[in-house]
């Protein structure tokens, strides 16, 4: 159904703001600008004031609210596939949205209780599995999923079908360390995991566009996978002189707030598109092989 469809995307989408508000809060120095949780200085967190909204207070308290938006629409979404999505396996992806964006909003609320920051990083790893997770659901209630079109003479070596889930993993790795470099200052396996990814991605993106030239879908997301990546990496050299040098950047302090930001934002895109890529070369595979066999490991049995 396309408004189900459509209501998938808005999820994925209001997730990529949620994100992206999450970089605002932990660069700005916001985390624990509201003391408290689930109470927001003691008042309803969603009848507080928008005339108090000042300074960190906007931020952190802007984040809480654009979560519960996210909650709201992720439950929506679930009932409604529960309710008139025939694939029993498509249901049950539903339901875990749920229990990822409740541990998501759990998690972030005893950081700020708790004044701990190892829950800080399980807190940002987790929003960018579940925006992995909203892209699942956008693709899977697709009209090019749903349909289960048959490309005839596209062949998807297992080689490269392994290439997309070892890029894949390795993208998801480099946020995990990039978060240790957020909140406990280790930048070591953040910057050699870069240097894995230089040549992991780009290998990946110039064989997807050399053997699908004629698959419109693939060939623009490897395409803006590859545009990505070089400004990822812009993004993550503009980050590293802010941190952890002493150069003067024109726009300061704005430029050093959000330069980290778009990188993080960033990493979760460059995630999102290789994890779709993947995907739909393991359905590729199992169309030409015949089978849901060939699909990654978690999405065997997934009728294709």
């Amino acid at each position: 159904m396309v408004w189900l469809h459509r209501l998938a995307v808005l999820v994925s989408a209001a997730t990529a703001v949620l994100i992206l508000f999450g970089g605002l809060v932990t660069n700005t120095g916001a985390a624990l600008a509201v003391p408290d949780w689930p109470t927001t200085f003691g008042q309803n967190m969603f009848f507080y004031p928008w005339s108090q909204m000042t300074g960190g207070v906007f931020y952190e308290h802007s984040h809480r609210l654009i979560g519960s938006i996210v909650g709201f629409l992720t439950v929506l979404l679930a009932l409604l596939l529960w309710i008139t999505e025939p694939r029993g396996w498509l249901r049950r992806l539903g339901l875990l949205a749920v229990v990822f964006v409740v541990a998501q909003g759990l998690v972030g609320g005893l950081r700020v209780v708790l004044l701990a920051e190892n829950l800080a990083i399980l807190h940002g790893v987790l929003a960018q599995a579940f925006f992995g997770l909203t892209l699942c659901l956008v693709l899977f209630t697709s009209k090019e999923w749903t349909e289960g079109a048959r490309r005839r003479g596209e062949a998807v070596p297992t080689a490269q079908r392994r290439l997309a889930l070892w890029t894949t993993c390795a993208l998801f790795l480099q946020i995990v360390f990039g978060a240790f470099l957020t909140h406990w200052g280790r930048l070591d396996a953040h910057l050699a995991w870069g240097l894995v990814l230089i040549i992991l991605v780009p290998l990946f993106g110039i064989q997807v566009m050399r053997r699908h030239p004629e698959n419109p879908s693939l060939l623009g997301l490897a395409m803006g996978m590859e545009a990505l990546f070089v400004i990822q990496l812009l993004l993550g050299t503009g980050s590293y002189a802010v941190r952890f040098t002493s150069l003067a950047f024109p726009l300061a302090p704005a430029t050093t707030i959000l330069l980290p930001v778009a990188h993080r934002l960033t990493a979760s895109l460059l995630f999102g598109l290789s994890l779709v890529i993947t995907l739909k070369l393991y359905r590729l595979g199992a169309s030409q092989e015949g089978s849901p066999a060939t699909l990654p490991i978690g999405m065997k049995g997934l009728p294709v």
